[in-house]
């Protein structure tokens, strides 16, 4: 899929999207947003068993360090939305991952 916007204005909606999500959260662990702020994380980092711990800001994951190796890692976030807008790119494949997301909270924007 193509995205057929302006790349700066999708990073933008993504990004309001995350503020919006940061401060309207269920804490459920599956919730919509916490899905989202996985997905993120797993697309930047390539990585697999993403858990975020909301009330200690760490987020617990599996990164690639080989042909099928990973290894686990915990780190400190201390602003949880700044950190998940860092892991946003600009590439083509990135684009086409945040127009799905902005598709599927139905958030549109004029081109």
């Amino acid at each position: 899929m193509k995205y057929s916007t302006n790349p700066n204005a999708t990073l933008d909606e993504v990004k309001n999207l995350i503020s919006y999500s940061i401060y309207h959260f269920d804490s459920e662990e599956n919730s919509n947003y916490n899905l989202m702020h996985r997905a993120i994380i797993k697309k930047y980092f390539d990585a697999k068993n993403v858990r975020i711990n909301y009330n200690d800001q760490t987020v617990d994951l599996k990164i690639p360090v080989g042909k099928r190796k990973y290894t686990g890692i915990t780190f400190e976030c201390q602003d949880l939305e700044r950190f998940l807008k860092s892991c946003l790119r600009k590439d083509e494949k990135s684009m086409d991952f945040y127009q799905e997301i902005l598709n599927h909270y139905n958030i549109y924007h004029a081109a």
